[in-house]
């Protein structure tokens, strides 16, 4: 069975400028993604989410990390086929044949890639308007925390991240200031606040948009499939239609307010939605 492409159906504005697929060492890819905190009103409280890792030197990775091109928008991926026997929350939905597949053509690692997936199909009944793909949550989790893996962190099989990711003190040292607002219990700070896990969610806002992603009875942010439903919550209500390009940037500066943050994502979820395109699986 092959996955069929999108390209013929749904207009993708400019899209990839065709340049090869090289990947940048891990600094380069923070730094891109790192260049500016997007920071909404939102519900009356003030949300943030950004890259805000400091940067990781000579760590080593396998993934292909974002380049700047001419793509300031990317359309969401076909929804990934459905399990016929779907494990416990939106993480075990997607087919896993198809996890698999997309995985090795993605280079996207399988455990992250369900959770994007899954939380994609939660959303095509949950907020069918909204229109977010896997691809849109894959680019922002790479360019984010490396699917999980920034710092040597890795995702265990229940999706939580071994060690924990914090990012650096939003201590208005070249980010925004934003004082401790959870006594630390969350992100590990009781002077300022810090955005945590693989999708870089502060403590704020995970109180407006905490989830138990996974159906396993804990609300986590240090969690893939809790963080990936959250955010893709998060983004729907900032922009209840990511299908349209105006939408799509909407959403995208609500999570970063840069546009450099969201030509890399752009440029992300373009190249993995490609790559999706040519797998066969089943």
């Amino acid at each position: 069975m092959r996955y069929p492409s999108p390209n013929a159906a749904k207009p993708r504005g400019e899209g990839p400028d065709g340049r090869d697929k090289r990947s940048r060492r891990p600094t380069e890819w923070a730094l891109v993604g790192g260049i500016a905190a997007g920071v909404i009103a939102l519900g009356g409280t003030v949300a943030i989410v950004a890259m805000l890792l400091t940067p990781p030197g000579d760590q080593t990775s396998t993934s292909e990390a974002p380049r700047q091109s001419d793509a300031a928008y990317a359309a969401p991926s076909p929804l990934p086929p459905e399990a016929e026997v779907p494990a416990p929350g939106a993480v075990g939905r997607a087919d896993p044949d198809w996890v698999r597949a997309t995985a090795q053509a993605t280079g996207i690692p399988e455990r992250a890639l369900a959770a994007y997936a899954g939380a994609a199909l939660f959303k095509s009944t949950d907020r069918a308007d909204c229109g977010i793909g896997w691809n849109h949550l894959a680019a922002i989790g790479l360019i984010e925390s490396d699917h999980g893996r920034y710092g040597g962190s890795t995702i265990a099989t229940d999706g939580t991240t071994v060690p924990p990711i914090y990012g650096i003190a939003l201590d208005g040292n070249g980010v925004a200031s934003i004082p401790d607002s959870d006594g630390g219990t969350i992100d590990g700070d009781a002077t300022h606040d810090r955005a945590v896990g693989p999708m870089q969610i502060i403590p704020g806002t995970w109180r407006n948009w905490h989830v138990d992603g996974n159906s396993d009875g804990v609300e986590d942010p240090q969690n893939i499939d809790d963080a990936v439903i959250a955010a893709s919550n998060y983004l729907c209500r900032s922009s209840p239609d990511m299908v349209d390009e105006d939408g799509w940037r909407a959403g995208i500066h609500a999570y970063n307010r840069s546009d450099a943050y969201a030509h890399s994502v752009a440029d992300a979820a373009n190249r993995y939605d490609e790559a999706a395109a040519t797998v066969a699986f089943g």
